[in-house]
């Protein structure tokens, strides 16, 4: 997009913010008030002063300076809440946008204008062909004041700072915007995410950081296996099915259930009673910081000596959380009729009652068998108690189990913690919501946080809060933590500095804690989506959920929610990957084996690039599907990237236009992977605020694939592969292989509703001379969905004329090869291959468990 002489490319004059490109200079905003700004990136930036960030950032940064700019503004007063109309995008401007649609969770919006912006969006991207590229609007920090952008009057665009405390006030917000310009909109974010890195200082970019292991390996969340009613016997027994099953977890989440909590009207030392689903703990606190009375009660060597298959009944977990369901459903029966008017509530109130007998006895049946369980005293008493106890076992039993994590709410418990139980000063503070946020999803974890408020710790011990809970957790074994409701901070910041100052104080102490107790990265953020965790929180983090929960059906009863909700949850994680990705690697959050879009769901999370992880119920498994996705020993093959949508999706609407599919980029070591979903059906509606079905969108879509969708040029070690005269393309599901070069006509495709299709795209090379000189392509196992993820390498040996290619896994090894090859030896031995005219060359090889599942075959020609 640069122009000849590399000058800034923004202006600001005359009521109009422009930028120069190769193509010319674009009007990007109209009637542009005058106080607002605009500051040249390359006058602001020193980057003698960014002494926390590496020198090669610094310099990436100072390279693109030319490429942005500060827009801001000036207010009349001070003031802790400034919307300033910064402009009028006209009609006809194409823009991606990512917005709020609750508190915790963000999604993407496609427009053309000024007015189809929506309130708390997190960024916008333009699309600028007149003058050959991008433009992406980035709202910053600035001081004490977080920004976002909002729809204005006759399709203005609105920047608005807060503080969140009306103690916190001022007038000069001149750098709480950013812009910036360039050809490739991939590039471009990353320029203007190294951009914002180096202006505050506040956070690190992924590449700063190393992942967790556990983003290698295959896992197992407890949450929609038991909810609240999470307990020992049922995390063993859910790890060995899978473990027995060939597909061993290697690490393991237990999700919220586990802690210490009560609600305020509870005695203050005992664990709330009759807790299962999500929405009843929301008004409880932490009362203390180990595990609560199930896991607190377990004694060293329990389940080695009597394993669950002994006495578990795996159904009950089902059972009790059906139970509490119908509670559920006849409160918000009786809810409804009340609004009604005039209706006899006792009937309601007598099935209820009985419904809630029933749920008790339930628990008192599962308490009674986990009470013989950990009371067994055969053994003396001897050895370790509690969670370090069980997770001591655990790791005996599955050698294998890495990892164990364990849920938490950024200020401890969903209400925080209880006041007075603990050392720490912790007090009620009442939640209330920023304006901002006034126009998103109803949602019960908000309705139920402003009913309790939160009992916060003081900001200045939020690191021995931390730490108070982690070093407990690592003395027991816990490798990490899950962290939640991180956005609950903004409720209740007007007393402490403001939303930045309190996030902030909570950050730095939570980082720490990392840092010390869980090997500095030991930790996965959710409930995260807000632009201010990201500038101010992400210095240890290295791993954050892109999109919502997956939901296994609509929580509000539509049926066909089963279905299209599975596609909002893809389209949320590939776009919301296009900014968090620069922060975190994009973490697709865990799903089902046995729902009905499992394949769906599996096919997107195999070539994430992100962790893989499920949700399974007990007894609930599609193990032909996992195995599908991990190998053996637990690992899989990861892509190199983290999942984008294809350039051609960026500014199309894959969720309700009838037209779009859904297609997502990444690579792998030797090519790279197309995923097309067919997400149609269901998306945000303005009108309603709030997500729904769209059933006449629920149709079969077609799209076309091309090499040129894989964006090879986004990292150095792939780059060459863009280069290639001729590809090899194979279809997951199809089983078609096709030769395409880059100049030749698309693959066309038509997908049926929730369904997907896989795209290996591997660059074709020339092997050997003369005579036999071959076309080679390594596709990979196709019985594993990212099937180049498990390429290790390729080597030409003896003058070309052999072909080593080292692959890991077990079962149908697929190159493509123009000529049939004279022999091929598996791990030495000469096996038999099969190739078909057309190139299709298959070869079995087994799992080799001495070489950490990895085979040696060579083609000789």
């Amino acid at each position: 997009m640069d122009p000849p002489n590399q000058s800034d490319l923004f202006s600001l004059k005359d009521g109009n913010l422009t930028v120069a490109g190769r193509g010319g200079t674009a009007v990007l905003l109209t009637g542009v008030p005058e106080n607002v700004t605009l500051t040249p990136f390359a006058s602001a930036f020193d980057p003698s002063s960014c002494d926390d960030a590496p020198p090669e950032l610094a310099k990436q940064a100072a390279a693109a300076a030319h490429r942005g700019a500060f827009l801001g503004f000036t207010a009349p007063a001070p003031t802790d809440r400034a919307p300033c109309r910064v402009g009028r995008l006209r009609n006809g401007r194409r823009f991606l946008s990512v917005f709020r649609f609750k508190t915790w969770w963000s999604t993407m919006w496609a427009g053309e204008r000024g007015g189809d912006l929506q309130m708390e969006t997190q960024w916008v991207l333009l699309d600028v062909p007149e003058a050959g590229g991008y433009v992406l609007l980035l709202p910053l920090v600035q001081g004490s004041f977080r920004s976002a952008i909002f729809p204005g009057d006759d399709d203005g665009v609105v920047v608005c700072a807060e503080s969140g405390s009306m103690a916190v006030t001022a007038t000069d917000f001149r750098r709480i915007a950013y812009v910036h310009a360039g050809d490739d909109p991939f590039r471009l974010m990353q320029e203007a995410y190294a951009a914002a890195r180096v202006h505050l200082g506040t956070f690190r970019l992924v590449q700063e950081k190393a992942l967790p292991p556990m983003a290698e390996r295959f896992g197992w969340c407890t949450w929609d296996a038991f909810y609240l009613t999470v307990d020992p016997a049922g995390v063993w027994q859910g790890v060995s099915e899978l473990a027995d099953a060939g597909v061993p977890p290697r690490f393991v989440i237990i999700d919220d259930g586990w802690q210490s909590v009560n609600r305020d009207e509870d005695p203050p030392h005992e664990d709330a009673p009759g807790l299962v689903l999500g929405g009843d703990q929301m008004t409880s606190r932490l009362y203390r910081f180990d595990e609560c009375e199930r896991f607190r009660a377990y004694r060293e060597g329990a389940l080695l000596r009597r394993p669950p298959e002994v006495f578990y009944d795996k159904s009950m977990p089902k059972v009790v959380v059906r139970k509490a369901a119908e509670v559920e459903a006849a409160t918000k029966a009786k809810k409804k009729a009340a609004q009604g008017g005039g209706a006899d509530l006792s009937a309601f109130d007598a099935q209820i009652e009985g419904l809630r007998r029933e749920l008790e006895q339930l628990l008192a049946r599962r308490g009674d068998i986990l009470a013989k369980l950990c009371g067994d005293d055969s053994h003396g008493g001897a050895g370790e108690v509690g969670l370090k106890a069980f997770v001591k076992d655990m790791k005996r039993r599955f050698p294998g189990l890495n990892d164990v994590y364990v849920w938490q709410a950024l200020c401890g418990g969903w209400g925080g913690v209880r006041p007075g139980a603990t050392a720490l000063d912790a007090r009620v503070v009442p939640a209330r919501p920023s304006p901002g946020l006034a126009g998103t999803m109803d949602d019960l974890a908000v309705d139920r946080i402003i009913e309790g408020g939160i009992g916060l710790v003081r900001p200045d011990q939020a690191g021995d809060l931390y730490n108070s809970m982690h070093s407990y957790l690592a003395g027991a074994g816990i490798t990490g933590v899950k962290v939640d409701v991180v956005h609950a901070l903004e409720y209740v910041c007007n007393d402490h500095g403001g939303r930045v100052e309190l996030a902030k104080a909570y950050y730095d102490g939570l980082s720490k804690s990392i840092a010390t107790n869980f090997s500095g990265n030991g930790i996965i953020a959710s409930m995260q989506q807000c632009n201010d965790f990201f500038f101010l929180g992400t210095h240890q983090v290295a791993m954050a959920r892109a999109g919502d929960d997956f939901w296994f059906e609509d929580p509000n009863g539509d049926p066909m929610g089963v279905y299209w909700l599975q596609g909002a949850h893809m389209v949320n994680c590939a776009y919301n990957s296009l900014w968090m990705g620069h922060f975190i690697r994009p973490d697709w959050d865990m799903f089902q084996s046995d729902h009905a879009c499992a394949a769906f769901h599996a096919a997107a999370r195999a070539i994430c690039g992100g962790p893989f992880y499920v949700s399974d119920s007990l007894g609930c498994h599609d193990f032909a599907l996992l195995r599908r996705l991990v190998f053996p020993d637990g690992t899989v093959p990861r892509c190199l990237h983290y999942a984008l949508p294809t350039r051609d999706c960026l500014f199309k609407n894959p969720l309700f236009d009838q037209e779009t599919v859904l297609k997502i980029w990444n690579l792998n070591k030797f090519g790279g992977v197309i995923g097309a979903f067919n997400c149609q059906g269901a998306g945000w509606d303005p009108s309603k605020h709030r997500v729904r079905g769209y059933p006449h969108c629920y149709i079969p879509v077609s799209g076309e694939v091309r090499p040129s969708d894989v964006e090879w040029r986004q990292r150095d070690d792939t780059s060459d592969m863009a280069n290639a005269s001729e590809y090899a393309v194979y279809r997951c599901q199809s089983e078609e292989l096709v030769l395409m070069a880059p100049q030749s006509h698309p693959i066309h495709f038509t997908l049926q509703p929730s369904s997907f299709e896989l795209f290996t795209i591997a660059p074709v090379r020339t092997v050997g001379g003369g005579d036999v000189g071959a076309r080679f392509a390594p596709i990979g196992l196709v019985n594993m969905m990212n099937s180049g993820g498990t390429i290790a390498d390729v080597e030409c040996r003896d003058g070309g004329g052999e072909v080593e290619v080292k692959v890991k896994g077990a079962g149908r090894l697929l190159v493509f090869s123009s000529v049939r090859p004279r022999r091929c030896l598996v791990d030495g031995f000469e096996d038999v291959f099969e190739w078909e005219n057309g190139g299709k060359l298959m070869v079995d090889v087994s799992w080799k468990r001495d070489k950490d599942g990895v085979s040696d075959v060579v083609f000789c020609y």
